[in-house]
């Protein structure tokens, strides 16, 4: 993650968000690849809420394809 997102405290918030919002959304994935999740600034003004949705969104398409 880059010092884009933010100084070192937003960082790792954010990190925390993202393996807590994974925790509850990779169990439901089969196993056979890897994910990759890229936090882009605006996640630091973003929500629990908001950032969970965004995940299932590209596990949903990723599931699609």
């Amino acid at each position: 993650m880059s010092k884009q997102v933010g100084g070192a405290v937003v960082r790792n918030t954010v990190r925390r968000r993202l393996k807590a919002v994974c925790a509850q959304s990779l169990p439901g994935l089969g196993a056979g690849g890897d994910i990759v999740i890229r936090a882009l600034p605006t996640a630091a003004s973003a929500s629990f809420d908001e950032l969970r949705d965004e995940v299932s969104r590209c596990l949903a398409r990723r599931a699609a394809a």
